[in-house]
């Protein structure tokens, strides 16, 4: 997608301005004009109604100019035992490890725990990131979990309706047991929010643990056969799509089980 100013040079706000050029997202953008750390043709601007014309004003960010730039967007299968950090983490490896020196301007798209794998979006498009990641917009994501023991359709069923951890409710949108036995389920969820490790938490309330978490979809965008560790661009109509996705409500992956049509009704689940 280009990031060619507008050949009119209409003005734009400074917010919007500032995320995409790829400062930050819409609203830290925000927080960085109120704290006075923007300038404008040499003046400090703290009011979020102000314009500027691209390729024309002169905004820096903390003494730094600030110009559009070509906007990336890059789908990564991350692996597991990386941090979705820019930043080191320890001893721990960190996601931008895995990008060459020349794309290291872009930042995660929400986060996936250490542990767990699977597609991630990286760009440097703040009102992209923001879209994507918010959960007012409802993005949907799809995730396989592996456990270690049996996952009952009573189980699924609760799992949609919702379970409290430490007073903050959890819940899928939809779930489909895939196989289940005694030493181990396999199971497809999909979630509109995702908090801080919500489904290893749901599933810990139910007496399981998840032995592998892999994020197998983002809106309309999967993972497919993209090689663990392995990165690639998103095409013009893969940004369109999810953009197009992010608070319409498009179809979950995970298909509408016995386990989705049960959640109203009451359900007894007993941790095992």
């Amino acid at each position: 997608m280009s990031t060619t100013p507008d050949p009119e040079n209409s003005p734009v706000r400074l917010q919007k301005y500032l995320a995409e050029a790829g400062v930050a997202s819409r609203r830290a953008s925000e927080t960085l004009i109120l704290e006075g750390r923007v300038t404008v043709d040499g003046h400090v601007v703290r009011l979020l109604g102000s314009k500027v014309v691209p390729g024309r004003s002169d905004v820096r960010v903390d003494g730094a100019p600030v110009r559009p730039k070509r906007r990336l967007y890059l789908a990564m299968h991350k692996p597991p035992g990386y941090v979705c950090s820019r930043r080191e983490q320890g001893s721990h490896p960190v996601i931008m490890e895995l990008l060459p020196e020349e794309w290291q301007g872009v930042y995660p798209v929400g986060r996936l725990d250490r542990a767990s794998e699977g597609l991630l979006l990286l760009t440097n498009d703040g009102e992209f990131a923001l879209r994507i990641a918010h959960p007012r917009h409802g993005v949907r994501k799809t995730y396989l979990a592996i456990l270690n023991g049996r996952v009952t359709e009573e189980m699924g069923a609760a799992l949609v309706r919702g379970i409290r951890e430490q007073g903050e409710l959890l819940q899928a949108e939809a779930v489909e047991v895939l196989t289940a036995n005694n030493r181990r389920s396999r199971v497809r969820l999909v979630l509109r929010e995702g908090k801080n490790r919500e489904i290893r938490r749901m599933f810990q309330v139910l007496g399981l643990r998840v032995e592998r978490l892999v994020r197998e979809q983002i809106g309309p965008l999967r993972l497919g056969e993209l090689p663990v560790g392995r990165w690639r661009f998103l095409n013009s109509q893969e940004v369109s799509a999810l953009l197009a996705g992010a608070g319409h409500g498009e179809a979950p992956s995970a298909r509408r089980s016995a386990i989705d049509r049960r959640a109203r009704r009451p359900a007894k689940v007993a941790p095992r």
